[in-house]
C-alpha cells in the first residue's frame, strides 16, 4: 500500500464543488423566503 503523506491531497475539485453547493443552497433559501413573503402579502 502506498504511503500517505498528510496534506498532499489535491482538494481543488472538492472545494469547487462545495462552493457551488453553498451558492445553490443560499440562493434556494433566499428564493424560498421571497416566496413566503409574497404569499404572506397576498394572503394565500
Amino acid at each position: 500500500m502506498a504511503d500517505h503523506k498528510h496534506g498532499t491531497m489535491d482538494t481543488r475539485n472538492q472545494e469547487k464543488t462545495f462552493e457551488g453547493f453553498v451558492k445553490f443552497a443560499t440562493r434556494a433559501v433566499i428564493g424560498i423566503i421571497v416566496i413566503l413573503i409574497l404569499l404572506a402579502i397576498v394572503g394565500a
